[in-house]
């Protein structure tokens, strides 16, 4: 299944199930964090409260917020992507490069991300996020998936001047509307196999970035074992799993033109839909 968050006309979130038929607003029952946390049970009754519901939304017409609006955690991994690696010239990780992000970062498709006057350098990235469903504290990359409530789409804008001013990534990642997520958060069961998807970074109609999370260094399995075990991961949390080959950092200097006033980017990921963005200059 797939649900989303919106806003309503009074700027209140709403928790949405996507069917066939539209979206339901299913928040008088359930928020989306008890959805994530509540189990296979608990779907099943959003799913048959959203079958049986008579009023349905358009999704064209929705003010999306962010799929998941309140995470405890925003855990990323950098350079997990071989060709990645390799384009900007850094050594193959011998262990997963944890950073974080803030909560200030979130925002939803559809809406502007404004581009800081303290940057000139803004990247893109796609990237594939799993969101936990249950407590994980220590387990291991077979049962690692389990834990997993679902997966969506991500970009993970970088302010590359800010991210090299210091050995800490930090600055560059935490800007406001820096990491646009959803359209929508798809079930686990829906996705199957996290490491057989394809990924792409789309600027104004022209593709950047095109690959497969199969090119990952550490697959899903291995990073929510890894981090379990340095760290309790809870329901809603959230981890951005790297980005392909293809930002603007990967090019020759010469040839870099970071993101600029109207850009549109678009994140596709197969199963999880489309997320798009209009960059906007800071007034």
């Amino acid at each position: 299944m797939k649900y989303v968050t919106f806003y309503d006309q009074n700027g209140q979130l709403r928790t949405g199930a996507a069917t066939d038929r539209g979206v339901v607003d299913v928040s008088e029952a359930y928020s989306m964090h008890d959805i994530i946390a509540g189990g296979a049970g608990l779907r099943l009754e959003v799913e048959a409260y959203a079958a049986n519901a008579s009023v349905v939304l358009n999704e064209s017409e929705l003010n999306y917020g962010p799929c998941v609006p309140q995470p405890q955690k925003i855990i990323c991994v950098g350079l997990n992507y071989r060709k990645h690696a390799e384009e900007t010239n850094a050594p193959i990780p011998q262990y997963p490069i944890l950073f974080n992000k803030f909560n200030n970062t979130l925002t939803g498709h559809g809406h502007d991300v404004v581009l800081p006057r303290v940057s000139d350098q803004v990247d893109y990235e796609a990237e594939l996020v799993m969101v936990i469903g249950k407590t994980a504290k220590d387990v291991s990359k077979e049962e690692a998936l389990d834990y997993v409530f679902g997966y969506c789409c991500v970009n993970d804008l970088s302010a590359r001047d800010l991210q090299m001013r210091t050995q800490q990534w930090l600055l560059g990642k935490s800007c406001d509307g820096f990491s646009p997520l959803g359209p929508y958060l798809v079930t686990a069961d829906e996705v199957g196999n996290p490491n057989e998807l394809d990924i792409k970074c789309i600027v104004n109609g022209e593709t950047r970035q095109h690959s497969n999370t199969s090119d990952m260094i550490f697959d899903c399995d291995e990073i929510v074992s890894y981090i379990s075990r340095h760290m309790t991961l809870v329901p809603g949390d959230i981890i951005l799993t790297g980005t392909p080959e293809g930002v603007v950092l990967g090019l020759p200097e010469d040839k870099r033109v970071y993101l600029q006033d109207g850009d549109l980017v678009t994140i596709e990921i197969e199963k999880l839909g489309s997320l798009t963005n209009r960059m906007a200059a800071e007034r």
